[in-house]
């Protein structure tokens, strides 16, 4: 049993290290071999569905953890006006 087993399946962020360079990756954890974890993002593009997966090895891993869902920004122009009162 893997390390990370008790997120597969929910949506991670994982920090890791490809030499002196510092990564993240964002997605679904598929998978925990115990050496390795499988991180899965699907998408769209150009009208065909797409999917990306990332292997990374327990060697090159920082740390995994659940991912912070962002709330949509409202941008100032994007609120709707209020409207006039009818009398």
């Amino acid at each position: 049993m893997g390390r990370y087993s008790a997120l597969v399946g929910k949506r991670v962020e994982a920090h890791y290290r490809t030499g002196d360079i510092h990564l993240s990756a964002v997605g679904v954890l598929v998978s925990d071999t115990g050496k390795s974890v499988f991180l899965e993002e699907r998408f769209a593009q150009g009208g065909k569905n797409k999917t990306i997966r990332v292997e990374i090895p327990y060697e090159y891993v920082l740390r995994v953890s659940l991912a912070v869902e962002e709330a949509p920004s409202q941008a100032s122009g994007s609120k709707t006006p209020p409207q006039p009162q009818k009398r």
